[in-house]
């Protein structure tokens, strides 16, 4: 669980470990959503029956015909409770009851309808499962099975499948609190859009895809205009509301291109990554975009460059390079106070002056030049 990226490979890794453990044939680990009332499958390992995928997309069961989940799958464990393990068979036999306290919910025991049907239609003869609670709180279940004619699962399987969903439970919150570092990593913190490390990663992906199979790759810069005026003359926290305001402009317009990755590059700076679509349908959603800029009541509207592998820009091996055709194209936009996106190689084809400034040796000094090193 240490090594997975994922929560779904946290959890596939649980449930091989724990199935390994406690001498399952299946292991499951189910996640409760509480907003819908369900428990999820997760995942499935071992010996599947008729029906089960390793990696379900769509295996849930509703929670009220598990009435003991209600029970010990509840915010009582918070304070102070110790959720246990217990066990069911398939043949409703006497089975080691949970260990609760004497206010605590009744069930299991070996009592559920549902589960005893799903034991005996898929091969197993019996199941412990154990409550996973994470901060305080119960996030799911661990359902380890048995197949008919083993050995029924004891007490002292319930007690240690009990620490088993505790070391879960753990392993999970380290893939929580990793995911979410890796999230913040690559997220802009003012417009929750994605940031320049996003961005050279996905640029440098595409790029790939690009030279292997042709893919066309465009890139489009935004010059967010008055950011300046707004923050001296009615302070930083309009000019916030300006680029947030801005920012969902950007993401409403990148939706229109499926896949398109929307970023803040930094400042006043945005950018839209396509991957796929025709050189046409972005410059037209870069049109889009300058047009809903122009209507924000604050700001002056946006200049727009674009620079696509599917316009006559040349040979486009590095992520730089493709970076400064569209701002090139983009100065161009600000320098005419143009309302229309400016878009490299196309009117003069090479021979367009925003192409061969990108040819030219880059002698740009100070922060200019820091942005464009790779």
């Amino acid at each position: 669980m240490a090594a997975a990226h994922t929560p779904r490979e946290s959890a596939h890794a649980a449930a091989l470990g724990v199935r390994q453990a406690l001498g399952g044939s299946f292991a499951a680990i189910s996640k409760w959503e509480r907003e819908l009332g369900k428990l999820r499958v997760l995942v499935n390992t071992g010996e599947l029956a008729e029906g089960e995928e390793e990696f379900p997309d769509d295996e849930s069961y509703p929670v009220h015909e598990f009435p003991e989940i209600v029970g010990f799958l509840h915010e009582q464990w918070a304070g102070g409770g110790e959720p246990s393990a217990w066990v069911e068979t398939a043949e409703g036999v006497p089975a080691p009851a949970p260990r609760v306290p004497e206010e605590g919910p009744a069930g299991g025991g070996g009592g559920n309808r549902q589960r005893m049907a799903a034991l005996r239609r898929r091969g197993r003869g019996c199941c412990v499962v154990a409550p996973i609670v994470l901060h305080g709180r119960a996030w799911g279940e661990l359902y380890v099975a048995r197949r008919t004619g083993e050995p029924v699962f004891g007490r002292a399987d319930a007690d240690f499948a009990s620490v088993l969903a505790a070391v879960t439970a753990a392993g999970i919150a380290q893939t929580e609190r990793l995911a979410e570092a890796r999230r913040l990593a690559f997220t802009d913190a003012l417009t929750g859009l994605a940031n320049r490390r996003a961005v050279d990663m996905r640029l440098d992906e595409a790029l790939e895809l690009h030279r292997r199979d042709e893919v066309v790759v465009s890139l489009v810069v935004c010059d967010l205009n008055g950011l300046k005026r707004v923050n001296d003359s009615r302070g930083h926290a309009v000019g916030d509301r300006l680029l947030e305001r801005f920012g969902s402009v950007l993401s409403l317009c990148g939706a229109m291109l499926p896949g398109t990755l929307v970023a803040r590059l930094g400042g006043d700076e945005f950018c839209l990554l396509a991957v796929g679509p025709p050189a046409d349908e972005v410059v037209k959603v870069a049109g889009e975009l300058c047009d809903r800029a122009g209507e924000l009541d604050l700001g002056e509207g946006v200049a727009v460059g674009v620079a696509s592998t599917g316009d006559p820009i040349g040979p486009v091996r590095s992520a730089r390079r493709l970076f400064r055709l569209a701002d090139a194209a983009q100065y161009k936009a600000k320098a005419a106070r143009s309302g229309e996106p400016v878009i490299a190689g196309r009117h003069g084809g090479k021979d367009d002056p925003v192409v061969r400034l990108a040819d030219a040796p880059d002698r740009r000094t100070g922060p200019e030049r820091r942005r464009f090193r790779r």
